[in-house]
């Protein structure tokens, strides 16, 4: 299988800013056959790669102190992504694997490594690992870990993945974890790209240090986005790291082929280097509908 056209692993291409699709799985409610539509239509349409948003658990909103201050109750269905993109990398042949964002410190870090390489390497090395910590006590209740320590968790578990991914033996000591004298076998064939996600100062000062790249949600429009990536992009540059190295993701959350198409042009202008349309939310309540949504966005931009 070919590799993703999202790779060099930072993302980085002066060409033109690589165009995703977000699986919009609310509307698609656990249908495995939506997965294998979707999933076959965005490689036909010409998008370089499907994006997954990530909940092991939904959870019940009322009576909760503190409240849960994210979108998702215990109705929302969600797919495991690296479940998922192992499934679509056999039916595939092109498009790139990216989670956005995959909650970390709520996982075993052996474990996300050993999952993260496999789909890397039973696709061809189409993954980008988008991590972040989540919002949801509830879900790192139930997982068995801290939420009070997520940043500081993974920040640690993103130096241990690296190790993993790239070292023949690991001997590493860290807060979190231990993992003394031992291997991930098979490895992937490269350093799997980790990005990171998020809106707050400490989420850019993390990205700095640490990441191939920062991935913006839509929620507060274009304008803030690109400031934000602008501010970053200056943080990295006096960080002493090559700006052209670190990959830039918007998710596009507005609706219409062309808020979408001008959103991506300004996104592009700004140096960003992914963008993401996401079909949630609009009323399309099924799969031939998020596709034919699609349709119209990819005849728009020229992806085919």
């Amino acid at each position: 299988m070919s590799a993703d056209r999202s790779v060099p692993p930072t993302g980085r291409d002066t060409d033109r800013v690589r165009i995703g699709a977000v699986y919009p799985q609310i509307e698609l409610g656990g249908d495995p056959r939506a997965v294998r539509r979707f999933g076959t239509a965005v490689e036909d349409l010409g998008f370089d790669y499907l994006l997954a948003y990530d909940h092991v658990l939904g959870a019940v909103h009322a009576d909760r102190t503190p409240p849960l201050t994210g979108p998702y109750t215990e109705h929302d269905p969600f797919h495991d992504p690296f479940v998922m993109f192992a499934f679509l990398a056999g039916i595939t042949e092109r498009i790139g694997f990216s989670t956005g964002v995959l909650i970390l410190p709520q996982r075993q870090t052996a474990l996300v490594a050993r999952q993260a390489a496999d789909v890397d390497l039973l696709s061809g090395g189409r993954l980008r690992l988008g991590v972040g910590v989540g919002w949801s006590p509830v879900e790192y209740e139930a997982l068995g870990q801290a939420f009070r320590t997520r940043g500081a968790r993974q920040e640690e578990q993103i130096q241990l993945l690296r190790q993993l991914f790239t070292e023949p033996v690991v001997d590493f000591s860290g807060r979190f974890d231990r993992v003394d004298r031992a291997a991930l076998t098979p490895q992937p064939s490269r350093a799997i790209p980790i990005w990171l996600g998020g809106a707050t100062k400490a989420a850019f000062e993390r990205a700095v240090r640490l990441a191939d790249g920062f991935i913006f949600f839509g929620a507060t429009g274009i304008d803030t986005a690109v400031e934000s990536w602008q501010e970053l992009r200056e943080r990295v540059h006096a960080a002493g790291r090559p700006v052209e190295d670190f990959g830039a993701e918007y998710v596009v959350l507005s609706q219409g082929a062309d808020a979408v198409s001008t959103e991506i042009a300004a996104w592009r202008a700004a140096g960003g280097t992914h963008a993401a349309v996401a079909t949630m939310g609009f009323g399309l309540n099924t799969v031939e509908a998020h596709i034919d949504y699609l349709t119209t966005i990819a005849d728009t931009l020229n992806l085919t």
